[in-house]
């Protein structure tokens, strides 16, 4: 079965945009972290986060949870 644009409403395809967003704003915010932190602020090595900071929403979410040290 295949679906085209028509089967999803104006709200839905608004909704899903939105979380399009919101995740590459995620992804930006922890990745301009990444880059501003020093080494010694965040967990583990900083290249090892740029692969799982691309993992959608759990890689920026790890990140902000446990990448950077407090």
């Amino acid at each position: 079965m295949t679906h085209s644009k028509k089967d999803i409403s104006p709200g839905s395809r608004v909704a899903f945009g939105l979380v399009g967003i919101v995740q590459v704003v995620l992804a930006f915010l922890a990745f301009w972290d990444l880059a501003h932190r020093d080494a010694d602020e965040v967990r583990g090595p900083k290249p090892a986060w740029i692969p799982a900071i691309l993992v959608n929403w759990i890689g920026p979410a790890s990140y902000f949870l446990w990448g950077i040290r407090r």
